[in-house]
């Protein structure tokens, strides 16, 4: 069973994470505007969330942090999304890189602890670059006395500006076991570790999802926390796809919620027109089906094991997620009429901002491909 509730009673008295993140949100919302308008990188957010202690909300209170349950940090994304689509799932990669070794702490007694502390106590932002490696991952590992030389280029590295530890892999050809994925983190002020402004996009253009570039970047052998076969499903990935998933999807329903009450705010003076009454009637029903589909994912990921059967729940919950709040955007727009249109009026923006939730994996065809596999009970070693 997850065991991430780790808030006390007198803790949760203490922090109102929820009550904090609605705060927060509506100090966000006027530099997500000039983010999207300017491609800036949302840092001052960023900043506050780190100031308030959101950055370490997800640690154990007995490693120093807040304590926060993996569900109250799902609703902080959905409420943050509401109000700054951007900050919120850049804030998305560094919470679940924080909860995937928060679960290894309290159900394998893994050795991550030096890691959690170092995060409450120094306030550091991980970054992640697992959803464009996945199973292959992408750069080389050559190696070296000491450890190896890593070269790579790691893509969609949302909150990269911001971030302390780069959490990524690279292949290494081993002469014996053949290509093997190593996993470790790299500090981003390592000698050889750039960040490439590349990030100019149609929506969330205030993640900073930059390229990182590693030239010849020594990582300790000491540094490697893992290392698989390449391309095979590993434990580790179930359980990054079982904690991550429904934490990055929670972002695109609160930017879903924000598209419906925009829509509506903006159709209020034709409220009396019929028709109108069944588009909103039916927007109402996709935003449901987008909340309902993630609440299966959120309720999964608390009460299972990583394995097989729990990712293809996760990933099928995350494909249903994705449809609905496209047809949330979709209809909002139809809805608001022509005035969608014009960029002042903000649904445009989360309109465009949305469009993200089809691109993280896995993405509907890989995913319906596995549910089929599991099906017809495919040897799962071959998967």
């Amino acid at each position: 069973m997850l065991e991430l509730q780790t808030t006390s009673p007198i803790q949760q008295e203490a922090i109102d994470w929820l009550f904090l993140a609605e705060s927060l949100g509506n100090q966000f919302a006027a530099r997500e505007i000039e983010a999207d308008e300017c491609d800036l990188f949302v840092a001052d957010n960023i900043a506050r969330l780190k100031a308030a202690g959101l950055v370490a909300a997800g640690v154990p209170s007995d490693l120093g942090g807040g304590g926060a349950s993996y569900t109250e940090l799902c609703t902080v994304l959905r409420i943050l999304g509401r109000y700054c689509s951007s900050t919120a799932l850049a804030f998305s990669m560094h919470t679940h890189q924080v909860m995937v070794p928060t679960w290894r702490w309290h159900n394998q007694n893994a050795p991550v602890d030096g890691l959690l502390r170092r995060v409450a106590k120094e306030q550091l932002i991980l970054l992640s670059s697992g959803g464009s490696d996945w199973l292959q991952s992408a750069g080389t590992a050559v190696k070296v006395e000491g450890g190896f030389l890593i070269t790579a280029r790691k893509v969609f590295a949302s909150g990269a500006p911001a971030a302390n530890l780069l959490m990524t892999s690279a292949v290494y050809e081993d002469p014996e076991m053949g290509s093997t994925v190593l996993h470790f983190a790299v500090p981003m002020n390592a000698q050889g570790v750039t960040i490439e402004s590349t990030w100019q996009t149609i929506g969330m253009r205030g993640t900073g999802s930059h390229d990182v570039v590693l030239s010849d970047v020594f990582v300790p052998d000491a540094a490697v926390a893992l290392r698989r076969e390449q391309g095979k499903w590993h434990f580790i990935f179930h359980l990054i796809s079982m904690i991550a998933m429904p934490l990055v999807y929670s972002v695109y329903v609160g930017v879903a919620e924000a598209a419906r009450d925009r829509a509506v705010q903006l159709a209020m003076k034709r409220r009396t027109d019929e028709h109108l009454c069944y588009m909103v009637g039916g927007l109402d029903n996709e935003l449901m089906a987008a909340k309902l589909a993630l609440q299966h994912m959120i309720t999964t990921a608390e009460v299972s094991q990583p394995g097989f059967e729990t990712t293809n729940q996760i990933m099928t919950g995350r494909t249903l997620v994705a449809k609905a709040v496209l047809n949330v955007a979709d209809l909002a727009m139809e809805i608001a009429g022509g005035s969608a249109f014009y960029r002042k009026l903000g649904l445009e923006k989360l309109f465009r901002d949305v469009q993200g939730v089809r691109y993280h994996p896995l993405r509907e065809e890989a995913q319906r491909k596995l549910s089929g596999q599991l099906a017809f009970g495919w040897d799962t070693s071959s998967l």
